[in-house]
C-alpha cells in the first residue's frame, strides 16, 4: 500500500483519528495539472483533508467536496473525494507564482487571499449538507479545524503539509484529523493539548522516515491508541466518454444543432483530471437523434 490512511482512536474512545501518507497522488496531480510549486502545496493540502474526510462517509455513494474560492491570485480550488478516499481535484490558476513566505516556506495563504470555504457531504440526504465559512488563514489546515468547530460542532485538530523538492516534484504530502468526541475529559484534552503543540511539521516527519501510524503514535502518546484499520487512498477520476455524452445530450437539441452548424465538432475537457473528450460532426449527430 502506498498512499494511505490510517484510522485510530485514543482516550479510551473519546479521540478519533486520522493520519495519512499521500505524496503519490499529490505528484500525480501536479503532473496532471503542471502547477507551480504554491499551487501543488494548496492542491496537495486539500487533496489530503479530502481523502481523510471521504474515509469518514459511511455510504457506498457517498460523496464530500471542498471548496476554496479567494480573492489572491490562485483564485479558487475544488477537489472531491468518495467513501473509498478515492480523490480528484484542480484549482482555477495553477500557473501562480509567488515568494515563498521564507525559505522552504511557500506561501499558500497568500496564494489563496481572502475568501471562503465551502464543505458539501452529498451523504444519500433529499438534499446535501453543505457548511460555508470565511477563510481564516488560507493556510487550509487551520481553516478546516475552524470549520469542524463553527460548522459540525466538533472540535477538531487538522495538520496538513505538502513539500515540494527543489525540481518541483513533490517529496512527501500528508497530513491528520485528530477529533474530540463529547464524552472527552479534561485531562484528555490537556494532554492531548500538550502533544500537540509539541509535534513537529507532519512533513518534516514523513521526510524523515515516519509512517502515519508512527506520527499518530507521537500525537497521541499517553492516550492508549488503537489502530481500527488502513485505507489506501489515491487520485481517481470516473469521467468516461459516456457520460460526457450524456452531458452533452443534456444540453438538448438546440445547442447540439447550434454546435453540429457553427463547429461541426465539440472537445469537452475535464477539469478534474485534464482528459480531452473528441466527438466529429457524425458522433455529434448520432447524439442529437438521442436527443430529439
Amino acid at each position: 500500500m502506498s498512499d494511505y490512511i490510517v484510522r485510530a482512536t485514543a482516550g479510551g474512545g473519546s479521540i478519533r483519528a486520522f493520519a495519512a501518507t499521500t505524496g503519490e497522488l499529490v505528484q500525480h496531480a501536479r503532473a496532471v495539472h503542471h502547477t507551480s510549486p504554491v499551487a501543488s502545496a494548496a492542491l496537495g493540502r486539500m487533496l489530503t483533508a479530502a481523502a481523510m474526510m471521504g474515509s469518514m462517509l459511511k455510504g457506498e455513494k457517498d460523496l464530500v467536496t471542498l471548496q476554496i474560492r479567494g480573492l489572491g491570485p490562485l483564485k479558487g480550488a475544488v477537489v472531491t473525494s468518495d467513501s473509498h478516499a478515492r480523490v480528484k481535484g484542480y484549482v482555477f490558476n495553477p500557473n501562480v507564482e509567488i515568494p515563498s513566505k521564507y525559505p522552504g516556506k511557500l506561501d499558500v495563504s497568500g496564494a489563496i487571499g481572502e475568501g471562503y470555504m465551502s464543505v458539501i457531504k452529498d451523504i444519500g440526504l433529499k438534499e446535501p449538507y453543505a457548511g460555508r465559512i470565511q477563510l481564516v488563514s488560507g493556510e487550509i489546515a487551520e481553516d478546516l479545524t475552524y470549520y469542524y468547530a463553527q460548522s459540525e460542532q466538533t472540535p477538531s485538530a487538522v495538520g496538513l503539509g505538502v513539500l515540494v523538492d527543489t525540481d518541483t516534484s513533490i517529496r512527501c504530502a500528508g497530513g491528520f484529523i485528530i477529533q474530540l468526541l463529547p464524552d472527552a475529559t479534561e485531562d484528555v484534552i490537556s494532554t492531548l493539548e500538550k502533544r500537540l503543540n509539541a509535534i513537529p511539521y507532519f512533513t518534516d516527519l514523513l521526510d524523515m522516515g515516519q509512517t502515519p501510524e508512527g506520527i499518530l503514535g507521537m500525537i497521541l502518546e499517553g492516550l492508549d491508541m488503537k489502530i481500527l484499520d488502513k485505507v489506501p487512498t489515491e487520485f481517481y477520476c470516473n469521467c468516461t466518454k459516456e457520460r460526457v455524452e450524456k452531458a452533452l445530450i443534456s444540453m438538448g437539441k438546440d445547442e447540439l444543432e447550434k454546435i453540429i452548424s457553427e463547429d461541426k465538432k465539440a472537445n469537452l475537457h475535464c477539469h478534474f483530471c485534464a482528459k480531452e473528450y473528441d466527438y466529429s460532426e457524425e458522433e455529434l449527430q448520432r447524439l442529437l437523434e438521442e436527443a430529439k
